[in-house]
C-alpha cells in the first residue's frame, strides 16, 4: 500500500463522481444499513453510573447494537460477566463488539476470549496503542505477533479478532506507515480492520481507497464526523463534512458488517444527546 494512495483532500475532492447521485439515492433506498449500534465509550459519564438507565434511553432513540469498553478481569462496564450481559439484554441491546487494550493479550488472554464468549460478541477489538507501545517499526511487528495469535485463539471460540486506527498508524516512522505494516504483517484472515473514519480522514486518509485496497478486510466502522472549525474536532454526524452517503454507498468494497456511532468530546449538549442527534441524521439520509 502507497502512502500516496491514501492521501485525499478535505472535501473529498473528485470521488464524488464515483457515483451518479440518482443512481447513489436509489441504491440507498433498496439497500439500508440496519446493522449500526454505538460505542459505550461515547456515553462514559452516563453508562458507568446508570447503565440499565443509559440503554434503555439509546435503545429508545433508535440504537439495536453496541460495542463495548472498559473489559477484562471478569467485569464489563464495571460490573460482573454475568450481571452486564443480564442488563443488555433486558434493554433489547446486542453486543456485537468489545474493545480491549494491550494488556488482555498478556498472560491471561483465555480469560478475555473466554469472558467475550459469555458476553455473545462477534467481535474484540484492539482500541489503541499507548504511546510508549509505538515509538518504532520493530514495536509494530512485536505487537503483529500478538494479533496473529490472539486472532487464531478468538477464532477458536466463534470470535473474529480486529484492530482500531488513530491518526498516528499514517504518520511515518523510521521511513514506514503502521498501517502498511499491520496489514503486512497480520494474517487477512484472523485480524481485521476497524476503520475510525474520522481518524482516517484526519490524516488525511480516503476512507474509499483504503476499502479498495483492503477489499473484505475492513467489516467494522466508527462513524463520527469531522468539523472545519479549529483542529478539526470531531461532531456529531451531519454537523461536519464527511459525505456519508457516499462513504455507505461502497460498504461492500469494505465488507462491512456493522458500524457503531462514537464520539469522544466536543458535544453540543452532552453525550447522550450527540449519540440521539447523529442517529437521526443518518436515518435522514435513509443509509
Amino acid at each position: 500500500m502507497k502512502r500516496r494512495n491514501f492521501l485525499q483532500s478535505a472535501a473529498l475532492a473528485g470521488s464524488a463522481a464515483l457515483v451518479a447521485p440518482s443512481a447513489l439515492a436509489e441504491a440507498m433506498r433498496r439497500e439500508k444499513i440496519k446493522e449500526f449500534g454505538f460505542q459505550s465509550y461515547t456515553v462514559r459519564d452516563f453508562i458507568m453510573k446508570d447503565m440499565a438507565g443509559t440503554l434503555k434511553r439509546l435503545r429508545k432513540a433508535g440504537y439495536t447494537n453496541m460495542e463495548g469498553f472498559n473489559f477484562g478481569e471478569g467485569k464489563l462496564l464495571g460490573k460482573p460477566i454475568a450481571e452486564a450481559k443480564e442488563i443488555i439484554s433486558d434493554n433489547k441491546i446486542t453486543l456485537k463488539s468489545i474493545h480491549i487494550m494491550t494488556p488482555n493479550l498478556g498472560d491471561n488472554m483465555q480469560k478475555t476470549i473466554d469472558d467475550a464468549a459469555e458476553l455473545g460478541t462477534e467481535y474484540l477489538v484492539c482500541a489503541y496503542l499507548m504511546p510508549n507501545e509505538r515509538e518504532s517499526i520493530d514495536q509494530y511487528k512485536a505487537l503483529c505477533e500478538q494479533f496473529n495469535t490472539f486472532g487464531e485463539m478468538t477464532k477458536k471460540s466463534g470470535i473474529q479478532f480486529a484492530y482500531h486506527n488513530h491518526d498516528f498508524e499514517f504518520q511515518e516512522i523510521d521511513g514506514q506507515l503502521p498501517m502498511d505494516v499491520i496489514l503486512k504483517e497480520t494474517s487477512s484472515s484472523n485480524v481485521k480492520i476497524e476503520l475510525d473514519i474520522y481518524w482516517a480522514r484526519k490524516a488525511g486518509i480516503n476512507p474509499l481507497t483504503f476499502f479498495r485496497d483492503n477489499s473484505g478486510r475492513v467489516p467494522l466502522w466508527h462513524v463520527k464526523d469531522l468539523s472545519l472549525d479549529e483542529g478539526q474536532p470531531m461532531t456529531e454526524i451531519g454537523n461536519g463534512i464527511i459525505d456519508w452517503k457516499q462513504i455507505f454507498a461502497h460498504k461492500k468494497d469494505a465488507g462491512l458488517k456493522y458500524f457503531f456511532i462514537e464520539q469522544d468530546a466536543n458535544f453540543e449538549v452532552d453525550s447522550l444527546t450527540s449519540l440521539e442527534t447523529s442517529i437521526q441524521h443518518l436515518k435522514k439520509l435513509s443509509y
